[in-house]
């Protein structure tokens, strides 16, 4: 992706179940990077056959398909319930069928949907795989508590984390491709166009 093309945001969302709240928050976030410029795809892994790794002989077809999903996105996001202070089974095994080659110089946004009043633990799990996988996890992340509360079938009731799923879906777009930005800049520069400073 250059700069001047439109960026593709992939949200991957972790819970399988009918009424997830994560899936709401994640089409929240969708909603913004789309208001923001983008092209969306939200990835429900419910009708994925993805069988635990190596649990068979061939790999599931469904494992190409996911991976080529991510492959083709700018950005992720990667959206879990909080399960026993990490993020869900499903989502850890949908990225276990994904390689390096999918997430690397990927920006991702990184969001947790927790029952509880202390969110967080999953979200410092999924940085540590993004960066295992050689993606660009982002500084801002989104630790949703009190999620029955917190949020309903009308989205997102709290006016601050409702903000701040709007600023990661804003940043997943400003930053999409963001490693290939040295490599850009030092173009634009070359080109004449850098931003003329302050006096």
């Amino acid at each position: 992706m250059t700069r001047e093309s439109t960026p593709h945001i992939v949200a991957l969302c972790g819970s399988l179940r009918d009424e997830s709240r994560t899936k709401i928050v994640l089409e929240s976030l969708l909603t913004t990077a789309r208001e923001t410029g983008a092209t969306t795809e939200l990835v429900d892994l419910r009708p994925y056959e993805l069988p635990s790794l190596h649990a068979v002989e061939s790999e599931p077809p469904d494992a190409g398909r996911l991976r080529a999903t991510i492959a083709d996105a700018d950005s992720v996001a990667l959206g879990t319930p909080n399960y026993h202070g990490s993020y869900a089974g499903s989502l850890k095994n949908a990225l276990d069928y994904c390689r390096r080659e999918e997430f690397a110089g990927t920006t991702v946004g990184l969001l947790e949907v927790a029952g509880g009043e202390f969110p967080g633990s999953a979200i410092d799990h999924l940085r540590t795989v993004s960066r295992t996988l050689h993606a660009w996890p982002l500084p801002t992340d989104v630790a949703v508590p009190n999620a029955h509360t917190t949020i309903t079938d009308e989205g997102i009731a709290d006016e601050a984390v409702a903000e701040r799923v709007h600023q990661l879906g804003r940043d997943l777009v400003a930053y999409a491709d963001v490693s290939s930005y040295p490599e850009t800049v030092a173009r634009e520069t070359a080109a004449g166009t850098e931003p003329e400073a302050d006096d």
